[in-house]
Order: C-alpha cells, then structure tokens, then sequence
C-alpha cells in the first residue's frame, strides 16, 4: 500500500511538472509564436510517422484521408484517473486533393480505469469522411456522444486497416516521444477551437469553417505541412 501512495504522489508530481512546463512555454508565447511553433512541430510529426516502420499501416490511410488532425504534443499521465491534453491543427484536402490550410484546435480528454505512468505523445487522426469532418468543424465536444463521430485509437506497432474498422470515422496513430503509460484510452476526448491561433495565423474572422471548408484564408507558413501530407 505504501508503494502505491509513493507511486500515486510521483505521478501526480510528474504530470504538475509536466503541465507547468507547457503553461510556461504557452505564457512565454504570444498567440503568434505559438501557432508558427504548432505547424511546425505539425510537420515534423508528418515526417516522423512516415520513417517509423511500426507505423507502417499509418501511411496507408493518408491517401484515402478526407482530412488530418495533427497532435504533436499530447500530454498524459494517470494514476487510474487519467487526463491528456494538447494543441494542434486539423487540414483538409481540397476539391482537387490538394491539401488546404490549417484550422487550430485543442484537444483534452480524462479516463477512469486500470493505467499508470506519463507520456507524451504525437498524435495523428485520421479523419475518414466528410461528415466526420464537417461534425467537428460544425460543432465542439467529445466524439461519439456529442460529435456523431466513432473513433479508434491505435499506438506504435497496432495494424489499423482490418475490416472490423471499416466503419470507423476516426483513426488515431499515437507515437510515444517520452514516458510510458499503460492501459487507458481517448474515450471522451473533447474537441475545442483555439480562436486565439486561428486569428493570429491568419488575422481577425478566421474560423475554423472559413479556413478549411471555405478555403478563404492563406499562409505560406503552412506551406510545408502542406507538401508533407502532399508526398503521400
């Protein structure tokens, strides 16, 4: 029991630290730094994914993808509660299969159930089809209940192209960069537009609507997220 009590105020330690940290880094940034740094980091977890031969089965989905949510640092820890969080962008494929431009959003998610440990992660889903796509353009909230959208959540080295998932929207490939964490899940992650990004990578009015469905606004700065996604 002891050792327990001793595991539980090191986690719990470990995930303030680790949570300070990323507070710091967000206070440190103006809206502006952080957005450029997120489609960046969006970027090198594209080309990451596509180099690690355990995630071979990732790289299949792209091409058919009607859009991608890119995480590249989704933080977790738990101590049989669990939470998770991170920002990241999500960019949809155009009318000619080129992809468009990057809408920011926030994802967080918490769990009950047998799970241990700290991670953090990069994260890629797989957005399937466009009603899946417009759900979570249209409308802020957990998947499954208040999105309409089913999801499967796959780490390193888990195939995700059987037919048991034909049916799924979602397909999420998860990479751990540092920690370990066992058991738990995405179960009621929430979904939220980051606003302040949005406006301060493309100016006052953008939307999430209005950069991925609507095509209305540009920056070159995304311009190698684009081509990443584009090799596939």
């Amino acid at each position: 029991m002891k050792r327990l009590v001793v595991l539980a105020v090191f986690l719990i330690g470990a995930l303030g630290l680790l949570g300070g940290l990323s507070a710091c880094q967000e206070l440190r940034e103006t809206p502006a730094e952080g957005s450029d740094r997120i489609v960046d980091w969006s970027a090198d977890t594209i080309e990451n994914f596509a180099r690690l031969p355990e995630l071979k089965a990732f790289a299949k989905h792209i091409p058919g993808a009607r859009a991608v949510m890119v995480l590249p640092a989704l933080v977790k820890a738990g101590f049989f509660l669990g939470a998770e969080g991170g920002s990241g962008v999500l960019i949809a494929r155009r009318a000619d299969g080129s992809w468009g431009y990057p809408a920011f959003y926030t994802l967080g998610a918490a769990s009950i159930g047998i799970q241990f440990g700290i991670q953090d992660t990069e994260t890629v889903l797989i957005i399937r089809n466009d009603g899946a796509l417009r759900s979570i353009i249209e409308n802020q909230g957990k998947f499954g209940a208040d999105l309409g959208v089913t999801a499967g959540f796959y780490g390193a080295g888990l195939e995700a192209s059987t037919t048991t998932n034909l049916r799924l929207d979602v397909l999420a490939f998860t990479n751990a960069k540092v920690g370990v964490f066992a058991g738990g899940s995405l179960e009621g992650a929430v979904l939220a537009r980051r606003r302040d990004l949005n406006e301060a990578f493309y100016g006052q009015g953008a939307t999430p609507e209005k950069i991925v469905l609507q095509g209305l606004y540009k920056n070159p700065k995304a311009d190698r997220l684009r081509s990443v996604l584009g090799r596939f």
